[in-house]
């Protein structure tokens, strides 16, 4: 299959997109996203607020042992994440739908150029904090169509994280 090693992926080189979790709730959500996160070779995954940090049982149930694997850091403030982030030439982007939102197909993102960006996904309930939101270069939302207009954080994760890879790293997409 192909597979690094744990070993192998930490020394490996990364995809310059970072996860930033404002106030996710859910353990299993953090452990998906450090999954995917895992999955893409992405440079990290920063936990802020009331997001819970591993170890833990619930994280591994659906990291899979990708907490292990995937850079992580925690933020009391997710405010501090973004100013660190911009500190080191990120574009910073809330998932969020809001007015001026950039729908997700319409992103250009360059990995190639080793273009850096980080992508903020908001509380199950209530979304990115409107702080984070206005300290954000933009917003991207997915277009939705059925009568709910959000999905859950990992699945939305997924959706940003394969797009934003995809286009650029994999030919195959």
């Amino acid at each position: 299959m192909n597979r690094l090693s744990p070993e192998e992926f930490r020394r490996s080189e990364k995809v310059p997109i970072v996860v930033v979790l404002d106030r996710v709730r859910s353990l299993y959500n953090v452990g998906s996203v450090m999954r995917t996160a895992d999955a893409m070779a992405l440079e990290a995954v920063y936990l802020c607020e009331i997001t819970a940090t591993p170890p833990h049982p619930e994280i591994h149930k659906t990291a899979l042992g990708a907490e292990d694997t995937v850079s992580w850091k925690y933020f009391q403030h997710t405010i501090d994440a973004v100013k660190e982030l911009k500190g080191r030439g990120y574009e910073i982007w809330s998932v969020e739908q809001c007015e001026g939102s950039t729908l997700l197909q319409n992103i250009e993102y360059k990995v190639n150029t080793k273009e850096k960006i980080a992508i903020i996904l908001g509380n199950e309930v209530k979304g990115v904090q409107q702080e984070v939101v206005n300290a954000s270069d933009g917003c991207m939302e997915i277009p939705q169509f059925g009568t709910k207009h959000s999905m859950n954080v990992s699945v939305t994760a997924g959706m940003v994280i394969w797009h934003l890879c995809c286009k650029q790293v994999v030919d195959k997409c």
